[in-house]
């Protein structure tokens, strides 16, 4: 994972697959967070994020996620390989 994190600005097209807890800037940013120092994939570092979910349940640690609140974060709220085949299949057109 830390090979990756400089260059998630940096490139056009990235997926970032994680659990709730995982994709939570909190881990981060919030020193009150019980998930705080955990590692995290910095995908809200992204320009633009799709996150795949079938409800807006709270992961694991059962703390909300800022990045969904996001403006440029989008929702796909579904069964998590059809979503994903669908969001491949998409780029790829592209």
């Amino acid at each position: 994972m830390d090979d990756i994190k400089p260059g998630v600005r940096t490139h056009r097209r990235r997926a970032g697959l994680g659990a709730n807890d995982v994709t939570n800037p909190a881990a981060r940013e919030d020193k009150n967070s019980p998930i705080y120092g955990c590692r995290s994939s910095n995908v809200d570092k992204a320009n633009n994020v799709v996150v795949l979910k079938r409800s807006m349940n709270s992961g694991f640690a059962g703390i909300d996620n800022p990045l969904f609140d996001d403006p440029k974060t989008v929702m796909l709220f579904g069964d998590a390989k059809k979503s994903i085949d669908g969001v491949v299949a998409a780029v790829k057109a592209l």
